[in-house]
């Protein structure tokens, strides 16, 4: 007689239950690395009230510290912070993508963007922070932290690792300062999952291990803040490169989907999940393409999926599809 043992093959990292949860009034932002656009993509695919790097991607907490008080402070920039280099000009404090050939249009855009990041912060109730990396690149002739080095030549820059302590002061900068203008503000911290391999691998375990040492240490004397572990669920319940793109350094659409359902189940308020469904069924059908666009079912199924779109924008006034 065969006896048949049930087997488990995968490690489940135990998340406890958030005690700020999130819902449908939240106001939220989401700042950081990649990954922390993965997470803003999801809040609004769902329409939650969101805004995602408004100043591009930030790496390391030394420059998204930067450029929160710059914004908080509406400090604004001037030609002294600009630079120009390959037929645009560039600023050290945000991502490249903002990059403008047009002087005076990108001064505008980024100073626009300080008024906008100013006036969510001081709503915000939820922020959301992925940190990516502890390596940085100081600029030689200014001494200081850069954000992106647009690829000005390296020898203008030397690369230093932040330590645990620079880091730690980092983070409670963060919290204060935004906390002066938002005292109810609730942050939830995560460690980017995604390698840097243009660091080395070794490399890369150092600058992860920086950050979650500071990161520990901080949240230990935080009443606002929490961790989710996205980090440790793509390293052990994800321990496979099936979860990888095909660069095997990001996490794939499937793994971005898991580590948004563990997130949702513990971090969302169950109440709002119908409503989630609900919208979901609304964005898939605003992607069907149809074989007809002229036959009386999809005319009748475009009637139908206004309805449902008016219906939650009547509850959701701030939803946009």
């Amino acid at each position: 007689m065969k006896i048949y043992i049930a087997m488990k093959f995968q490690t489940t990292i135990p998340i406890k239950k958030s005690d700020f949860l999130i819902d449908y009034s939240s106001k939220l932002v989401s700042l950081g690395s990649c990954f922390a656009e993965n997470m803003g993509d999801k809040f609004d695919y769902f329409k939650f009230s969101t805004i995602t790097n408004p100043f591009g991607i930030i790496f390391n907490p030394i420059s998204l510290e930067k450029i929160i008080i710059r914004s908080i402070h509406k400090k604004y920039f001037t030609e002294k912070d600009i630079f120009f280099h390959n037929e645009a000009w560039h600023c050290y404090e945000v991502h490249s993508e903002l990059s403008n050939p047009n002087k005076t249009e990108f001064l505008t855009t980024l100073n626009q963007l300080i008024d906008i990041t100013n006036g969510h912060l001081e709503k915000v109730t939820h922020c959301l922070i992925t940190l990516g990396a502890s390596w940085v690149y100081k600029h030689i002739e200014s001494d200081a932290l850069v954000a992106n080095c647009h690829k000005v030549l390296q020898k203008q820059f030397v690369k230093e690792l932040l330590s645990v302590a620079d880091i730690d002061a980092s983070l409670k900068r963060i919290v204060s300062e935004i906390q002066v203008v938002n005292p109810n503000c609730k942050f939830i911290f995560t460690i980017s999952p995604v390698r840097h391999s243009k660091d080395g691998f070794v490399e890369n375990n150092v600058s992860k291990s920086h950050l979650i040492t500071a990161l520990y240490n901080f949240l230990l004397n935080s009443t606002s803040s929490i961790y989710f572990p996205s980090y440790e669920i793509m390293m052990d319940e994800l321990r496979d490169y099936r979860f990888y793109a095909e660069d095997m350094l990001h996490p794939n659409q499937t793994a971005i989907d898991y580590i948004w359902m563990r997130f949702s189940e513990n971090y969302i308020n169950e109440t709002e999940f119908e409503t989630m469904q609900y919208v979901s069924e609304i964005q898939k059908a605003l992607n069907h393409r149809p074989f007809n666009p002229n036959s009386e079912s999809y005319l009748k199924f475009q009637d139908n999926l206004k309805q449902k779109i008016n219906a939650i924008v009547t509850k959701y006034p701030e939803m946009k599809f």
